[in-house]
This record gives C-alpha cells, sequence and structure tokens, in this order.
C-alpha cells in the first residue's frame, strides 16, 4: 500500500514543495522585519532624514511608530 500511495501521490509533490517553500519564505521575511537591529538601523534612518529635512516631524513619527510597533508586537505562537 505505501508503493502505491507514493506512485499515487507523484503529481502533488511539486505543490507540496511549492508550498513546503512558501512556509520557509513566509518565516525568514518575518524574522528579517521583526529583527531588532533591522528596525534599529530604520529609526536611525528617519532621525537622519527628519535632521535633513527630508519629512516633517509627523511623519517622521508616524514611521518611528510603525517601526517601534513590530517591536513589540504581540506573539502569535504560531510555529
Amino acid at each position: 500500500m505505501g508503493v502505491f500511495s507514493a506512485v499515487a501521490g507523484l503529481p502533488l509533490a511539486p505543490v507540496r514543495m511549492l508550498l513546503a517553500l512558501a512556509d520557509v519564505l513566509e518565516a525568514e521575511a518575518e524574522r528579517q522585519l521583526y529583527d531588532p537591529a533591522r528596525v534599529r538601523r530604520e529609526l536611525e534612518e528617519i532621525e537622519a532624514t527628519q535632521e535633513m529635512g527630508a519629512v516633517s516631524p509627523e511623519e517622521a513619527g508616524r514611521q518611528t511608530q510603525r517601526a517601534l510597533d513590530r517591536l513589540i508586537r504581540p506573539e502569535t505562537g504560531a510555529g
């Protein structure tokens, strides 16, 4: 029965591999997005652009808050 199941499942193997790849890519993207070092660099860039006058203090505040929100995101418990 195992051989038959393996042969019958072969057409779905590419789909399974694609789903596994999507899971790996999602996990890596989240890891990078919520990386504290990355958020720190982003906050430094926001401060620099504000000092240069490229963004208003209000916009800098919004960008800062979005970056900080990523640091204090609620744990989903998934994975």
